[in-house]
């Protein structure tokens, strides 16, 4: 036997406080009887008035509502073995965690944001499996597939600039790693999230999208960044800034947003391009988009399940408080009772 939701006991003190004040009532009236004289004789005088029905009706309505008190807190005994199904479809994710991330054109910078991005997917997810992907001149798996969302949001505390050693952007490493993350022999129900500011410095980011394609990955670009460019700070090892990337002339690189090689990855692959906004509201477009999909059914889990039994003490409530209103305050008057 158990409880399912116990702290709904707490409604007991109410009850014990409604008794003590119903009996304090009936004790002055009582008191107030006896003012008029001696009681035992009053009553006599006044055979209509009985103190123990009074209390009767009193105990009915308290007892009652400690049944309903047991209702509310869901008794429960026996059990019964239930299988969970779920309902979902894969997800990875692949962010970008080049020293270009470190540009500022999005608060505090890029890559804070794609994580902050990532983390508003994370919360939304009810069912889906999501996996990382970290990328930079080369990619690997972060996170597999997995519904321990707090799991996926661990790691990806754990992203940053220094979790790749090889520097660059290779957008085709990061599709092709992501792509093996899914399971091969299904066709569909895969979407991989692309975070970056989208510089292939490889090349043959589009032509990995449509293979990426042929095994039944759909892909959503999100651009981090502005078009316009910005300088990628040179930080130490207390992570304070003290200068800005050089090319080898000596002048300062500007990194800039490449949305139109986003927007071809996604549209090869039946997906759509988005940029990152201060709003995010890319996400809910990302996930109305998802949502319409075809979800797949996860791998159930059998669960031991218990059986709510509440219906027991509020039938006993019930039948409790309506017998209340069939017990009369008054009795018939009976020669020679003494009723105190």
């Amino acid at each position: 036997m158990r409880f399912a939701e116990p702290f709904n006991f707490v409604v007991l003190a109410g009850v014990i406080l409604l008794g003590l004040f119903l009996f304090w009532m009936l004790s002055r009236k009582k008191q107030m009887l006896a003012r008029f004289g001696d009681l035992p004789l009053l009553m006599k005088t006044s055979p209509y008035i009985s103190f123990v029905r009074q209390r009767t009706k009193i105990l009915l309505v308290l007892v009652g509502l400690s049944f309903i008190t047991v209702a509310l807190a869901r008794l429960q005994f026996g059990t019964h073995l239930e299988v969970l199904r779920r309902e979902g479809i894969d997800i990875v994710v692949a962010v970008d965690v080049s020293a270009s991330m470190l540009a500022r054109d999005m608060k505090p910078n890029r890559l804070e944001k794609a994580k902050q991005e990532i983390r508003g997917i994370i919360d939304r997810l009810k069912g889906d499996r999501i996996g990382l992907v970290a990328f930079a001149g080369e990619a690997f798996i972060q996170c597999p597939l997995t519904l321990d969302y707090s799991a996926a949001e661990f790691l990806l505390k754990a992203m940053n600039t220094n979790s790749v050693s090889v520097q660059g952007t290779a957008l085709p490493s990061a599709i092709e790693m992501a792509t093996s993350a899914f399971n091969e022999q299904e066709r569909k129900h895969k979407v991989l999230l692309l975070l970056t500011d989208g510089e292939d410095h490889e090349g043959g980011a589009v032509e990995m999208a449509e293979e990426a394609r042929k095994a039944g990955v759909r892909i959503y670009t999100v651009g981090i960044g502005s078009p316009t460019g910005e300088p990628i700070p040179v930080l130490d090892r207390n992570g304070e800034q003290v200068g800005f990337k050089k090319d080898r002339d000596g002048e300062v690189i500007v990194s800039k947003l490449d949305d139109m090689t986003l927007q071809k990855i996604a549209l090869a692959t039946g997906g759509k391009f988005y940029r990152a906004s201060a709003g995010e509201i890319e996400l809910d477009k990302i996930f109305d988009e998802i949502n319409s999909m075809e979800k797949k059914e996860l791998e159930g889990t059998l669960v031991t399940r218990f059986d709510d039994r509440y219906q027991w003490p509020l039938l006993l409530a019930i039948l409790l408080i309506a017998g209340e209103f069939f017990v009369s305050e008054r009795k018939k008057p009976v020669r020679g009772a003494n009723d105190v």
